[in-house]
């Protein structure tokens, strides 16, 4: 039973893709050096590595061989589509089709200087695609295509089939990401691709539709909620809701100019661009806390979302709160494609086929969503916080599409608040403490229009919020955290400030751990010295991190030494008595979506549940 001065803690934990060994496929030399420097966002994969690939003639295929999408009208906001491949003469394991946004990326658009393509590691000949694939599949996947089972006759003499070909069916997972697209049947694999076809531009029906809302709390009153969502829209749009009220929305973007790059091209600044739209952001006032309501956002003059509703969080200083945290998710396809780092992406195809077909080892992030509709359906959760590492897109821009569309669900319906994590933010000559291309050259700039929070200014994005009996300090582990740095200063004065008489119990969370089993290099130290000490100086009672790949806690640490360990009880619920205080428990939750990382030999983790009593 929860007592007035008590909170539970919800962290979700799924090891369904740790069964499966990392699979590394064997490159080219000319791939060397690229894999090398920019592996933190392209990762080890033949896909993955797919950027600018250079343009190879493809051997005749014969006259015969189309690329069609079954379609009765322009594609809906979200749709699986068919596509058929017809008239291949001869089969190949390496034939495979991508869905390329926008239609109009050709090599002719693609600039000549070969200097600009360092980074593929690929100078030989003009560049094959200015745009990299959204997703794309091998043609094998459809079981039937190296058999030939589907054949069709294409050529008779004298009543009999002179020339047969074979055929294949594909099916893709389309979202509403505003461009056009088209799917192109290439050659000779990821590695020396060349195109043999390509279907029709397809249009969406409505590319200003607005989508992919999601709310955020911008005070502790629980009276004021933030809307956000995107659009093809520059216009202002609404969201109505209640009891007939509105609210305009403020409308921003950002451009390629936007992002940050170096000498070298990054993905963000080149191949991995995709026009974001339009974000609307409005601010709906007049709520009551721990309240249901409902909404709808758009415009008459390009559509309505539909209605749906949500749950405001409790006001800071009112009893008891429930969350849900986690880092690390990103995303994952909805179908049998590869897709950029995505969590099953690097293994065989076959394996991500079995994947893909079979529900119990589905990738982490479908899961963990799975997993949080399900607590959110109750309507007993109060909040949700992502700390760092959101969705992945590291500098390939279409991936914000994907994403924000797999949170929808949840995002829509409760709070969704965010921390800024080294795949959002890192880049050399930026400002960021750890000056890695981790963010492909986002340099923050999509996540934070995305995610607007409550912070002091662009790009410091740290922030404190309370709801319920809880105070959130929220750290950028990314921007400067020196004792002489403005954001210590903030974090110093936050936690100095909490009233502990109206919100007990002091959360504070960042992406970086202070402390992790899976090796001495997770851990910065410098960042250990100079925050740690403010931790236990202001008695935060938890500290949330992700950034490792895997679900840990410690017993309530100070300088790697324990203060205090709980009493558990006979249902596994381990309790600290916080009345007399001892330090910090920590908690590493960066297990939400990729393959969990190893333990060093002897760490064994079985807890779930825990709770704080005062």
């Amino acid at each position: 039973m929860e007592t007035p001065n008590s909170f539970f803690l919800f962290v979700l934990l799924f090891t369904s893709a740790s069964l499966f060994s990392r699979y590394v496929l064997s490159l080219h030399k000319a791939l060397e050096n690229s894999m090398t420097e920019f592996g933190n966002y392209t990762a080890i994969s033949d896909f993955r590595l797919l950027n600018r690939r250079s343009l190879i003639t493809c051997q005749n295929r014969g006259p015969y061989v189309r690329v069609n999408v079954s379609l009765m009208s322009d594609l809906s906001d979200e749709q699986y589509v068919t596509v058929t491949i017809s008239g291949v003469l001869t089969p190949s394991k390496g034939e495979w089709v991508a869905m390329i946004s926008p239609s109009y990326s050709s090599t002719s658009a693609c600039a000549k200087n070969a200097i600009l393509y360092l980074q593929t590691g690929d100078l030989s000949l003009l560049p094959l695609l200015c745009q990299y694939p959204v997703k794309a599949q091998y043609v094998s996947n459809d079981l039937d295509y190296l058999s030939c089972k589907k054949q069709e006759c294409q050529e008779y003499e004298k009543g009999r089939c002179a020339v047969t070909t074979c055929g294949a069916t594909l099916t893709f997972h389309v979202i509403n990401i505003r461009t056009d697209v088209e799917f192109v049947l290439f050659g000779d694999g990821f590695l020396t691709p060349c195109i043999i076809t390509r279907s029709s531009p397809i249009n969406f029906k409505n590319p200003n539709q607005p989508l992919y809302g999601h709310l955020s709390s911008i005070d502790s009153t629980g009276t004021t909620m933030r809307l956000t969502w995107v659009s093809g829209d520059n216009n202002p749009q609404q969201v109505q809701y209640g009891d007939g009220k509105s609210q305009a929305s403020q409308v921003a973007t950002f451009t390629q100019n936007d992002m940050c790059s170096s000498i070298i091209p990054s993905p963000a600044k080149d191949f991995g661009w995709h026009d974001p739209g339009y974000i609307h952001s409005a601010v709906m006032t007049g709520l009551n806390p721990s309240t249901q309501f409902s909404y709808r956002y758009g415009s008459d003059s390009v559509g309505w979302s539909n209605r749906t509703s949500f749950r405001t969080p409790p006001a800071g200083g009112v009893k008891g709160l429930k969350f849900l945290a986690f880092g690390d998710m990103g995303k994952a396809p909805l179908d049998a494609s590869s897709e950029h780092f995505i969590q099953v992406d690097a293994l065989p195809d076959a394996i991500k086929i079995q994947l893909y077909n079979d529900s119990k080892g589905i990738p982490g992030s479908l899961s963990v969503i799975e997993a949080i509709a399900s607590e959110v359906s109750t309507g007993s959760i109060d909040s949700i916080f992502h700390i760092g590492d959101i969705s992945y897109a590291t500098g390939f821009l279409v991936e914000w599409d994907y994403f924000l569309h797999l949170i929808s669900p949840i995002a829509s319906e409760v709070s969704y608040m965010t921390a800024i994590g080294n795949h959002e933010r890192d880049y050399v000559d930026t400002r960021s403490v750890y000056p890695t291309p981790d963010s492909g050259g986002e340099c923050g700039v999509p996540y934070e229009t995305y995610f607007p929070i409550p912070t002091p200014a662009k790009d410091k994005p740290w922030y404190s919020i309370e709801l319920g009996s809880v105070h959130f300090t929220v750290m950028s582990t990314e921007h400067d955290w020196s004792q002489d740095s403005e954001q210590y200063q903030w974090m110093s004065k936050d936690m100095a400030s909490v009233d502990r008489s109206s919100t007990p119990w002091l959360i504070f969370t960042g992406h970086r751990p202070m402390y992790s089993s899976s090796g001495v290099l997770v851990v910065d130290n410098k960042f250990v010295e100079a925050v740690e000490p403010l931790l236990l100086a202001y008695k935060v009672d938890l500290a949330l991190f992700g950034h490792v790949h895997n679900y840990e806690r410690t017993c309530a640490v100070y300088q790697k030494q324990c203060k205090q360990v709980p009493i558990r009880d006979g249902n596994g619920v381990d309790t600290y008595n916080n009345t007399n205080y001892a330090a910090p428990v920590h908690v590493t939750i960066g297990m939400a979506g990729f393959t969990l990382k190893s333990f060093l030999p002897g760490v064994r983790i079985k807890l779930k549940f825990l709770r704080f009593d005062g």
